[in-house]
């Protein structure tokens, strides 16, 4: 069985000009030899990922979502920007290539990175790889201790100290994803609603900067084949800025699904309930160790991050009942966003993050 990432044919409706790429190739990047054939990577639900194959190569080209409106979660030239960056300080960020701000070439700005040969972990990965408890726990150790190195990184040296703005970090981000889920909003939702109310009359002091990812889970992590327990890059660049670590730890959190928790986060996210896999609970105490950060309010941070993955998903789930996608995985979006609404009253009425379901 092949357990590294494997790209398919593409997605009806997200068909690229191979014409007009291999024109636009052949004179600007070195090396471009050959005719181009393109396959997309199908999973995802934001930036279009595709496999080019040009010559003997294989590239890595990302662009924006088709019927996109929200420039700045799908900004090709600050991903760019970032990799950039990272390029001699990071051997975790994948190498970028090129950029490409003509909108004419594909129909959006886009970039080219290397193509790098690992295991993403998805859906139902832990049972096809024949993964223990111990080896799935090996993973979820390596992957919050990826997440504290990551936020140890020396931004300024990477030349993105200018890439965000630390201070008021916290407040500027729960109105800007409440204002993002006014802006998707099709439904009203009472648990949304009362996450909105509650992230913005509780939050805590700033816990300093760092560089931090924004969109750190499971499938934004390649791993060596030749041992799981190895992360060897760190996928999707997008969202990343330099903010309040902690707030970044509060994303992970609110990927990081428990069993018991609700079934539509479980069947979209729920690799991190696999057994041997670390608890919330965990995650916050390994993160802690490893970071040496203390994390004195891990339950906003969690309900931060379950707030900010239902508007992301609401988002995505506005496009298609608006008619700008056509992609039928988002049909039943709307159930996640509810899940997330839900598992963080549970998490308030309860005050924990972990074991919602536990007396």
């Amino acid at each position: 069985m092949n357990i590294l990432d494997q790209a398919q044919p593409i997605r009806p409706g997200e068909t690229l000009d191979v014409a007009a790429l291999a024109r636009y190739l052949s004179k600007h990047l070195p090396n471009a030899n050959g005719a181009l054939s393109i396959e997309q990577f199908p999973r995802g639900f934001s930036n279009l990922t595709y496999l080019l194959r040009l010559g003997d190569q294989e590239l890595v080209l990302r662009r924006p979502p088709f019927g996109a409106a929200i420039q700045s979660a799908h900004d090709m030239g600050r991903e760019y920007r970032v990799l950039h960056g990272l390029r001699t300080l990071y051997a975790k960020a994948p190498r970028p290539l090129l950029y490409c701000d003509d909108a004419s070439v594909i129909g959006a700005p886009f970039y080219v990175m290397e193509r790098l040969h690992g295991v993403i972990l998805r859906g139902s990965a832990a049972a096809s790889l024949g993964l223990t408890p111990e080896g799935m726990r090996r993973i979820a150790v390596a992957a919050i201790d990826t997440l504290a190195e990551l936020h140890a990184l020396d931004y300024a040296a990477a030349g993105l100290g200018e890439l965000g703005r630390p201070a008021g970090y916290v407040a500027r981000q729960v109105e800007g994803w409440t204002n993002r889920y006014r802006a998707a909003q099709t439904d009203d939702l009472a648990p949304l609603e009362a996450l909105a109310q509650w992230l913005a009359t509780h939050q805590p002091t700033s816990s300093g900067a760092a560089l931090i990812h924004n969109d750190y889970k499971f499938d934004n992590l390649m791993l060596n084949p030749h041992d799981l327990g190895e992360i060897i890059a760190v996928l999707d660049w997008e969202m990343c800025t330099i903010g309040d670590p902690l707030m970044d730890l509060g994303t992970t959190l609110g990927y990081w699904i428990e069993p018991g928790d609700p079934p539509a986060l479980q069947a979209m996210l729920g690799l991190t309930a696999s057994s041997g896999n670390l608890s919330r609970r965990e995650v916050v105490a390994r993160y802690t160790a490893a970071s040496g950060r203390q994390v004195d309010n891990p339950l906003f941070y969690y309900l931060y991050g379950l707030f900010k993955i239902a508007v992301i998903v609401q988002q995505i789930y506005a496009r298609y009942r608006r008619g700008h996608t056509q992609d039928a995985r988002f049909a039943g979006l709307d159930e996640v966003v509810n899940a997330c609404g839900r598992l963080g009253v549970a998490a308030l009425e309860q005050d924990r993050i972990d074991a919602l379901g536990a007396a």
